[in-house]
C-alpha cells in the first residue's frame, strides 16, 4: 500500500512539476532580476502538496488534469509568495527555505517582496483567465482568491504576527491563525475540484479540507522542536525562540501528537462518507501524520 501511494505521489508530482515548468517558460520580465527570483523561489522543489490534493480530489470526482492543472499552478504560486514573505526578517526572519538560502538572502528583501507580489499578481491573472469558461470556473477562482486574502491566509499571518508573545496562549486564536494561515490553502485546494464538478461532495471536502490543513500545521509545530534541518529545509526552534503562539506551546508534545492522531482519524471518517475512490485521500492523511515519524 506505501508502494502504491508513493508511487501515485511522485506520478502526481512530475506531472504538475512538467506543467509548471511548461508555464514558467512562457514568464520573462524587464528587468529580468524579477522573473529570476520569482521563479527562483517556486523552483526550490517541494512536497507540492496542495497541487497534489487537488488532482487527488479531481480524479475522484472525474474531473480531468487538464481542467485542473490552471487553479493547481495558481495555487502553487500563491504558497510559494506567501514562504518569500514569510521568511523576511520582518514576518518569520528564515534565511533558508527548502534546503536553500531563502528568496531575500539571494537577491535582497526588495527584491523577495517584488518577486512575491509578481507570483501573487501571475497567480491572479491566471486564475481570471478561467473565469471566462463558464459560472463554475469563476467561483473556483473566487474560492482560492478569498482562500489567499484577507479573510483566509493574510489575516492568519496577521494574526500570527500579532499574538507572538503572548503572555497567555489562547486556544481559540490557535485556531483561527491554523485555520486561516495554512488551513485555507489547504481546504481549497480540496473543494476547487467539488466546484468544477458541480458542488459534488462540497461540505465534506470543505471539512476534509479544513481538518487536513489543522493537522498539517499541528505536524510542522511539533517539527519545529523535534524536527532536524536536513529533513525540513529550513531553521529549527525558530516557533519558540520568537515567542510563537503554536500548539506545542499551548499543549505540549505529547498533547499535541494527540490531536494529530485526533484530527487524522476526524480526516478519515470524513472519506469514509464518499462513495468514491478516496483510497489516495486516505494515503494522503497518513503521508502528512507520517512527517512525525
Amino acid at each position: 500500500m506505501i508502494e502504491d501511494f508513493n508511487e501515485r505521489y511522485s506520478e502526481l508530482l512530475n506531472y504538475f512539476n512538467a506543467r509548471l515548468g511548461e508555464y514558467l517558460k512562457d514568464i520573462e520580465t524587464q528587468p529580468s532580476v524579477l522573473g529570476e527570483s520569482m521563479k527562483y523561489s517556486i523552483l526550490l522543489g517541494g512536497k507540492r502538496i496542495r497541487p497534489v490534493i487537488m488532482y487527488a480530489v479531481g480524479q475522484a470526482l472525474g474531473i480531468e488534469r487538464e481542467l485542473i492543472t490552471p487553479y493547481a499552478i495558481a495555487m502553487e504560486l500563491i504558497h510559494t509568495y506567501s514562504l518569500i514573505h514569510d521568511d523576511l526578517p520582518e514576518m518569520d526572519n528564515d534565511d533558508f527555505r527548502r534546503g536553500k538560502p531563502s528568496n531575500h538572502k539571494v537577491f535582497g528583501a526588495g527584491n523577495a517582496v517584488l518577486a512575491g507580489d509578481g507570483l501573487l499578481n501571475t497567480a491572479y491573472s491566471l486564475l481570471f483567465g478561467e473565469c471566462f469558461k463558464g459560472s463554475e470556473n469563476i467561483s473556483a477562482a473566487k474560492f482560492i482568491c478569498d482562500a489567499a486574502g484577507i479573510y483566509g491566509m493574510i489575516a492568519g499571518q496577521s494574526a500570527d504576527l500579532l499574538h507572538e508573545n503572548d503572555s497567555e496562549p489562547d486556544e481559540n486564536v490557535l485556531n483561527y491563525i491554523y485555520e486561516n494561515k495554512t488551513g485555507k490553502l489547504i481546504m481549497a485546494s480540496a473543494i476547487v475540484p467539488s466546484v468544477l464538478a458541480s458542488g459534488k461532495y462540497y461540505s465534506e471536502l470543505k471539512e476534509f479540507g479544513r481538518r487536513l490543513g489543522l493537522l498539517f500545521q499541528l505536524t510542522d509545530d511539533i517539527l519545529d522542536v523535534c524536527g532536524d534541518f536536513s529533513n525540513l529545509g529550513k531553521s529549527i526552534g525558530k516557533d519558540k525562540a520568537e515567542g510563537k503562539l503554536t500548539a506545542v506551546s499551548l499543549y505540549g508534545i505529547d498533547g499535541s501528537k494527540l490531536r494529530v492522531d485526533i484530527i487524522g482519524d476526524d480526516c478519515y471518517t470524513i472519506l469514509d462518507g464518499l462513495d468514491c475512490d478516496v483510497s489516495f485521500l486516505y494515503g494522503l492523511v497518513d503521508f502528512v501524520k507520517s512527517r512525525l515519524r
